[in-house]
């Protein structure tokens, strides 16, 4: 296995945490799943209308920058290094 980012690792300790040893071996699908369920609640994709205000368009871009650390933490938990 490859060493995690502390952001990945601290995810996939948070869901294995006193946890019995068969459950280690499906705790990094399992973690990416949660993330990806949770990006897709909290920073859902939101297309950028033709037309928005540069305060909306900055919240928007900062939002969708939340939502694209979110799934790369769970990327990187499926052993994926593409960026989603």
């Amino acid at each position: 296995m490859t060493d995690l980012s502390p952001a990945a690792q601290a995810v996939l300790d948070a869901v294995v945490d006193g946890a019995l040893p068969p459950f280690h071996v499906i705790a990094r699908p399992m973690a990416a799943a949660a993330l990806e369920a949770a990006a897709d609640q909290v920073v859902p994709y939101e297309k950028a209308p033709d037309l928005m205000r540069s305060p909306d368009l900055e919240r928007l871009a900062q939002r969708q920058h939340t939502r694209t650390q979110f799934l790369a933490i769970a990327a990187e938990l499926r052993g994926n290094t593409e960026t989603p």
